[in-house]
């Protein structure tokens, strides 16, 4: 109980009180040889366990609101999810019910019903090729070995890394070079259908927008960064037949993915919060629409505690001059 109680000290009630965001993106069936920090589902149930004993975990929508008023309880926190990957639905949802714990998930709607983020794209190629060696110098990365589970994750983050920042059209045609280069048939059930959404939505978890496709919003004219913020809203709102409140901002580093410009834009979209990926804590005073979420990765309990102890000094306050 020595982080429950250190918890209750560094997020107390009221004033003083500070919200705990966490965010995912995927639970796998399995441990992923290729990712094996991320979880799968015997890790995430450990891990909500965890945090079901050391927080009050509230509804995102909730806790914004308590955040405003000054009236959060003690430990508060939050889980999310981003992107909209059907293992959200298939493996995290039941342990989620299991430990009646809320969690919103950021949908972005054009990879619904068998699209593929470009992302996976890479990764999944990579995974499955039987090329033993990636050809990068067109892109300032060599010639990069494939032998090894470890040569191709780390060809997995050399490319991404390379490509995330690029003009959406010099990185679709990226990856349309890796999938073709692969010579793999890639997965088309990544991503949730339509009904998984639904799922959702009757099980009482919260569905935030994510955009359509996922862009760097920085990279973006501000017309098509403003059609991205308001079509996802409008096509979840279609979707679920319910307001849509709460907006992710892709990728989420401020000032580097997204800038003041985007959050007014997200503001003037009716959205009464939204999220990035700064580390930190939000507190009174900290902008709702640049909430900060942090997970740690540490597999033990007593790291994972830690950490979250440590995150919980960091708290993100008069961000709205960002």
């Amino acid at each position: 109980m020595i982080i429950r109680s250190l918890t209750q000290v560094l997020s107390p009630a009221g004033d003083g009180g500070k919200l705990s965001i966490l965010i995912f993106h995927r639970v796998h069936s399995h441990p992923d040889p290729l990712f094996p920090d991320e979880p799968d589902i015997r890790r995430f149930d450990a891990v909500i366990g965890w945090l079901s004993r050391w927080f009050n975990v509230l509804p995102l929508d909730v806790a914004v609101m308590h955040l405003r008023s000054a009236t959060l309880p003690a430990r508060a926190a939050a889980i999310s999810f981003d992107d909209g990957y059907a293992d959200n639905v298939d493996n995290a949802l039941p342990v989620l019910l299991r430990h009646h714990v809320p969690a919103t998930f950021f949908v972005a709607t054009s990879f619904l019903d068998g699209g593929r983020m470009w992302n996976d794209s890479v990764i999944e190629a990579l995974r499955y090729t039987e090329q033993r060696l990636f050809d990068g110098r067109a892109w300032g990365l060599g010639v990069l070995p494939l032998e090894t589970l470890e040569h191709r994750r780390c060809a997995v983050q050399s490319l991404l890394a390379c490509s995330k920042y690029l003009e959406p059209a010099q990185r679709q045609a990226m990856v349309d070079q890796v999938q073709d280069w692969a010579g793999v048939a890639l997965p088309n059930d990544l991503m949730m259908r339509s009904e998984q959404l639904l799922d959702l939505r009757n099980a009482h978890m919260q569905i935030g927008a994510h955009t359509v496709s996922h862009p760097i919003l920085e990279r973006a004219t501000d017309a098509q960064a403003r059609w991205e913020i308001l079509s996802s809203k409008d096509d979840l709102q279609a979707r679920l037949d319910q307001p849509v409140t709460l907006f992710a901002y892709p990728n989420g580093k401020p000032d580097t993915d997204y800038s003041a410009r985007h959050v007014a834009m997200v503001r003037e979209a009716g959205f009464v919060a939204a999220v990035s990926t700064a580390t930190g804590v939000s507190a009174i005073g900290s902008d709702p629409h640049q909430l900060p979420r942090f997970t740690p990765w540490d597999r033990g309990r007593a790291r994972f505690g830690a950490r979250l102890l440590i995150n919980l000094r960091h708290t993100a306050c008069d961000v709205t001059q960002r």
